[in-house]
């Protein structure tokens, strides 16, 4: 399946797309790791919290597609379509499956398996550790050995965890 779309993709461009594909993710998991440590210091419910994760995603996949939109009409005089706009949601999409994680454990505490405070702390922690994974991946990629990955892992989840400090120092 992941073939089929990167058939349609520019020839050369497959890494690029990948890599702009995983910044995407990246990014989209530094912010809902700020969203779900925000609510769990919020008076909200499982229902609220819900709607905030998956609005949030929301708005952040129309925001970069909007962004991406406008980027290429100006730059290439054209709205994209067919490849150029497949290309763009193949991108984009990490944006939109950034709230997976968090809205099932908030349908855990809405199901009263555990807190919604947990269950928000805990997609935090889920955060902070794809963080770390993917730090390790890149590490390991780029040749460095195991040692290298676990400090370049060490240092993408120092991001995460400094994101959830500022919103824990900001009381929100």
């Amino acid at each position: 399946m992941a073939d089929d779309r990167r058939a349609d993709l520019p020839p050369g461009a497959e890494a690029g797309v990948l890599a702009d594909r995983l910044k995407e993710r990246i990014y989209a998991t530094i912010t809902m790791i700020a969203v779900v440590v925000g609510l769990s210091f919020g008076d909200v419910g499982s229902i609220g919290a819900l709607a905030t994760v998956l609005t949030t995603a929301l708005g952040l996949w129309l925001a970069a597609f909007v962004a991406d939109q406008q980027a290429h009409r100006t730059v290439h005089r054209h709205v994209a379509g067919g490849r150029e706009l497949r290309r763009m949601l193949y991108v984009s999409s990490p944006l939109l499956s950034c709230a997976a994680g968090p809205a099932v454990l908030i349908g855990l505490a809405a199901l009263d398996v555990l807190s919604l405070p947990a269950a928000l702390l805990a997609a935090a922690g889920v955060g902070v550790v794809s963080l770390f994974l993917w730090g390790c991946l890149g590490g390991l990629r780029m040749g460095g050995g195991a040692l290298a990955a676990v400090v370049a892992g060490l240092a993408d989840a120092a991001i995460g965890v400094a994101v959830a400090l500022v919103k824990v120092a900001a009381g929100h």
